[in-house]
């Protein structure tokens, strides 16, 4: 009689993190979101007579400090990346607290900004097409600024990161880095070519 005898060894599978790549198609639809707002603005820029239309100048100081603030940022969350896979656990708090400020300030800005334009939504194509863009952005911003406090918040946890277990923060960065790529192509396009 041959008795069978089984192995209690746990055998782990290696899969892709199908997590992050969700995000990234995630990130791929929003391009295209993006992709097709710059289209609509070029295509408009390139047929009206004068543009931005009389009386919707763009002013450039405030936006040019918020883009300084925001690209500025992606190196700082990126310390906090880096932070983690030493297994700095308060380096990443400090750095994803210093984005996350980093991040409000740009979003209070972009809000003054609006306060202080002088034209609303419906007022010409330009504006209709600023304010939807870079509220469109803002937004992301601000759902970026979320995902960081969400990092924030779990890692009060003991042990809930660690050097080989960082993927939510990986992934806050992966998005942090998206909105600061669009915030240039935007910014490029609505306020620096518009003075040309």
């Amino acid at each position: 009689m041959t008795i069978a005898t089984t192995s209690t060894e746990h055998h782990e599978e290696h899969h892709p993190d199908l997590r992050v790549w969700g995000l990234l198609t995630f990130l791929i639809s929003e391009s295209l979101m993006f992709g097709g707002f710059f289209a609509t603005y070029l295509f408009f820029r390139g047929t009206t007579e004068v543009w931005p239309p009389e009386g919707t100048e763009v002013e450039l100081l405030l936006p040019t400090i918020n883009t300084i603030i925001l690209v500025s940022s992606s190196f700082v969350i990126h310390f906090g990346d880096a932070a983690i896979k030493k297994n700095d656990v308060k380096g990443m708090r400090l750095w994803y607290i210093v984005t996350a400020i980093m991040g409000a300030v740009f979003l209070l800005g972009q809000a003054y900004e609006y306060m202080t334009l002088g034209y609303g939504l419906t007022t010409n194509i330009f504006a209709n097409c600023f304010y939807i863009m870079t509220g469109f952005h803002g937004l992301h911003v601000f759902v970026g600024l979320l995902l960081i406090l969400g990092v924030l918040w779990r890692s009060r946890r003991p042990g809930h990161y660690s050097a080989t277990k960082h993927t939510g923060i990986e992934m806050a960065e992966i998005y942090w880095h998206f909105v600061d790529i669009i915030w240039i192509v935007l910014f490029t396009l609505v306020y620096i070519l518009t003075l040309f």
